[in-house]
């Protein structure tokens, strides 16, 4: 194999697993650890990925954001097993809170069972399917609404949180960065209801799917170390889950 179309084929990679390790790509090339190094050093030169201590994460535009409609479309198999798993941790009688993501999304299908439940929202599409689940209390928060994401966010919703406390807050996100042990997302507004979603509730649970390892956006939700559960589909890095426990994340992984 050329070397150009060797780094094609790792960038390739990188698109699919976000980040890894220089042995990992050692041995799916089949070539020596020297010269997985020499192409991510010439990878990294063209801003396509960032090299890590043993390995590399691939770089994407920091204020990049799909809309609502186009992320429900990815990696639906994962956020359907991720739902499943997360629901395990709702009891009847809880007051929850499901922010915008569309991993948080498919946790609302797994709700049709519950009849006492309080659940708070930002957001109008899984509103929208709350409506449909008789015997759920439901709770929109107000604001201006976000309609790349179909959130409702600013003073009036943050308004609306500081005046509730919460027994789980589920989240999602767009990026989640290990070496930095934060959680971002591209837009301000959307990341300081987020954070105070976080801050208003007993525990939080991080809902999100493999692609988002090794993301980075504009604007910083939170540590990681305020991060209480992670529930993450298989496809993850070997050292994963290691790394997250290492900021007092409980990790569940569930297989696809």
């Amino acid at each position: 194999m050329f070397m150009e179309e060797r780094k094609a084929q790792i960038l390739e990679y990188l698109r699919h697993m976000s980040r890894a390790s220089v042995h990992d790509l050692s041995r799916q090339f089949k070539v020596s650890d020297s010269t997985i190094r020499r192409d991510l050093k010439e990878l990294e030169e063209t801003d396509n990925i960032k090299r890590t201590h043993g390995g590399a994460i691939l770089l994407q535009p920091v204020s990049f954001e799909e809309s609502v409609g186009e992320r429900k479309k990815d990696y639906i198999e994962e956020k359907k097993a991720i739902a499943k798993k997360a629901v395990e941790f709702i009891n009847p009688g809880d007051a929850i809170l499901l922010d915008s993501g569309t991993s948080t999304y498919e946790l609302v299908k797994e709700l049709k069972t519950f009849s006492n439940l309080s659940i708070v929202t930002n957001s109008i599409i899984i509103m929208q399917e709350l409506a449909d689940i008789p015997g759920l209390e439901v709770m929109l928060l107000g604001g201006n609404l976000r309609r790349e994401t179909s959130a409702l966010v600013g003073p009036f919703a943050e308004q609306a949180l500081n005046m509730i406390r919460i027994d789980k807050a589920f989240i999602g996100t767009n990026g989640l960065d290990l070496n930095d042990g934060i959680i971002t997302t591209p837009n301000l507004t959307e990341a300081r209801i987020k954070r105070m979603m976080i801050t208003n509730a007993r525990h939080t649970l991080l809902l999100t799917d493999h692609s988002k390892i090794g993301k980075v956006n504009f604007a910083k939700v939170a540590d990681l170390t305020e991060i209480d559960f992670c529930i993450i589909d298989n496809n993850v890095p070997a050292n994963f889950e290691g790394e997250m426990n290492s900021y007092n994340v409980n990790v569940h992984i569930v297989k696809v």
